[in-house]
């Protein structure tokens, strides 16, 4: 992306030309000066179109933990301006409008749920005040299905009115809204083209779970499916499209992640300035078995920004304790995206 100094540069050029113009006739001359001048308001218009790229390595430095290794931070194009991360941690709340099994999110009444997401945010911006955090609401609008259904998919679309209520629910508290697929026989590129309506709106986001793509046919939660990068990759187009074709501010795309194998050839996984990639640490368990999946999985493995996933079920499970955001704040990399199951 071109640098805020570009146009400094270009300046002095500018008026070298417009110099050697002053033999030639007065009508020529304003007609160069005015070409002259309209390019450069082209060029200051784009150059303010950048981000502040100091500010924005300072923060994935922090971000970095200091880590020595050199996988962190990645190496990847600047983002458009408006990107929410590394400015932002973002904290989310998972689940289904249809299931208290699902997740936080459909377990409790609006009210209640709305009242405890509010709370862990205050918790996580005391855990780290030099990074703002907000609020997102993680709904899955395509569940997995062990029945094959009427196109033999083994996915079931939820109904957009359901998506409306989570859009309603987001609203006066400011939230992102993120969409998720659990694609079954389906693809992601056909399941997110399905939800083009709704990724075209500012504050809507997308994640992905590889766990339910089954390649070879199998009953989705038989075993653990998985993705390849080209899978991943056709999300990041769409998305990548879609903030284009809307001129809108960098989409967010969380990818869910547990195993070794639910993630293939990460490293071919692109990286582009419309698009921010979270691979999200989704496995429950002792603190010993998630840090060691963290590390072996999202650390290792670098793509762009990393997530943590906590369950306040499946986490207290044989007197296992939770994690706490400042415990989260001592890894290398600190995750920059939160979801609550």
């Amino acid at each position: 992306m071109k640098k805020p100094v570009i146009a400094l540069l270009i300046l002095p050029f500018l008026f070298f030309v417009s110099s050697c113009n002053r033999g030639k006739a007065a009508d020529e001359v304003n007609g160069n000066e005015k070409k002259q001048t309209k390019q450069l308001d082209t060029i200051v218009k784009k150059t303010a179109l950048t981000i502040d790229t100091v500010d924005y390595n300072k923060r994935m430095v922090a971000m970095s933990n200091n880590d020595t290794t050199g996988r962190w931070p990645v190496k990847a194009p600047y983002p458009l301006p408006g990107a929410l991360l590394p400015y932002n941690r973002i904290i989310a709340y998972y689940g289904n409008l249809y299931s208290t099994r699902m997740g936080i999110l459909g377990e409790l009444p609006r009210n209640q749920m709305i009242k405890k997401l509010q709370g862990e945010i205050a918790k996580w911006q005391v855990a780290d005040p030099t990074v703002k955090t907000i609020p997102a609401l993680h709904y899955i609008a395509v569940t997995a299905q062990g029945a094959p259904g009427k196109d033999n998919k083994h996915r079931m679309r939820m109904p957009f009115k359901q998506i409306d209520t989570i859009l309603s629910w987001a609203k006066p508290i400011n939230a992102l809204v993120f969409l998720d697929i659990q694609v079954g026989h389906s693809t992601v590129k056909a399941e997110v083209a399905e939800l083009e309506k709704y990724l075209s709106l500012p504050n809507v986001h997308l994640g992905i779970d590889p766990e339910f793509s089954m390649k070879n046919g199998e009953r989705p939660g038989s075993k653990i499916g998985h993705f390849t990068a080209a899978d991943i990759n056709d999300a990041i187009d769409i998305l990548a499209n879609i903030v284009r074709k809307n001129k809108l501010t960098p989409k967010v795309l969380v990818v869910h992640r547990f195993t070794q194998g639910m993630v293939k050839k990460y490293k071919e996984i692109k990286t582009v300035p419309e698009v921010q990639i979270v691979m999200d640490m989704d496995g429950f368990g002792d603190k010993v078995l998630k840090k060691d999946s963290y590390r072996s999985y999202i650390y290792r493995e670098p793509v762009q920004f990393t997530g943590f996933k906590l369950f306040y079920k499946n986490d207290i499970r044989k007197n296992w304790v939770m994690y706490t955001p400042a415990e989260l704040m001592k890894f290398t990399p600190k995750p920059v995206y939160i979801q609550y199951q």
